[in-house]
């Protein structure tokens, strides 16, 4: 009998080594993936930030050249005596 309950024992005992196997494995598997689209963020995030920097950039450019030209409109109109004041 106590041959028996032992025999049961590790029965259950591989039993749940076998199982704990398989979870690790698909556990594995999963993490591979999350990482993987982990990853594809970060570069996606990445990006958008190369993105949103360009855009700074314009914009700091094109209020350049608009500064610029309100320079020039008020030289024109102080020269052509436009300009009140």
């Amino acid at each position: 009998m106590a041959d028996n309950i032992e025999h049961l024992i590790l029965e259950q005992f591989g039993a749940r080594r076998n199982q704990i196997a398989s979870l690790q494995t698909e556990m594995r598997g999963e993490f591979s993936e999350v990482k993987h689209r982990l990853n594809r963020l970060e570069t996606s995030v990445a990006g958008v930030r190369r993105d949103a920097a360009g855009q700074a950039e314009d914009v700091a450019l094109q209020q350049a050249m608009i500064d610029r030209l309100v320079e020039r409109i008020q030289r024109i109109e102080q020269r052509l005596e436009l300009r009140e004041g």
